[in-house]
């Protein structure tokens, strides 16, 4: 408790900084989305200009509450990790189909031993369906954009993400997040998990 105090203290005032004050429930814990996953997605986006947004499907950070006040340790919170750094990438339909169905191969593979990790990468700009029943390569479908326009497998995309395990130049994710927190659109847009889910009962 006393180094991480002494760690702390040159930051407590930087820290405290009050962002934002949501409108809704914020929290992070399901398996393919959840309402701060789609909020990092839109600020990706939108700070970024991409047409769609990967985040990796982490379930830790905080609970926040409608009218509770955003500060700049809450977005550290949800965001910090040693390989934070975002990106903008060019990718076609396929290969993003591809990595969808990689993660989900993780995820829901019939054989235990190639299972890895709990959680879906999360998407934002891009609705698609996924049969977890279904073998590798027939998972996912029915991939759009949310403007409703079907995803082409030969067309390229502009994609934004973060915490690639590949170095990236880009600003950390927390300074992305707080800068789209702060431009007070969080609550004009409509957030939304993209995510159809096909053969699972529930």
């Amino acid at each position: 408790a006393e180094l991480i105090g002494k760690l702390r203290a040159p930051h407590v005032t930087d820290w405290s900084e009050k962002i934002a004050t949501p409108d809704r429930l914020l929290y992070r814990r399901n398996n393919f989305a959840g309402p701060v996953d789609e909020l990092i997605c839109t600020a990706l986006r939108t700070e970024l200009d991409a047409e769609i947004a990967l985040s990796p499907g982490f379930r830790w950070g905080l609970t926040t509450l409608a009218g509770q006040p955003l500060t700049m340790e809450d977005v550290l919170a949800e965001t910090a990790i040693t390989y934070p750094e975002t990106y903008v990438a060019t990718m076609t339909g396929g290969q993003i189909k591809d990595v969808l169905e990689d993660v989900c191969d993780n995820l829901f593979n019939v054989d235990p031993y190639y299972q890895q990790g709990g959680d879906m990468v999360r998407a934002g700009g891009l609705f698609y369906a996924c049969n977890p029943t279904n073998a590798i390569g027939s998972r996912i479908s029915e991939l759009k954009l949310d403007n409703g326009k079907a995803i082409n497998a030969v067309k390229r995309y502009k994609v934004a993400g973060w915490a690639s395990v590949n170095g990236q130049q880009g600003a950390p994710m927390w300074d992305v997040l707080a800068k789209y927190l702060r431009s007070g659109r969080m609550f004009q847009e409509r957030l939304g998990s993209g995510v159809t889910l096909k053969g699972v009962d529930g």
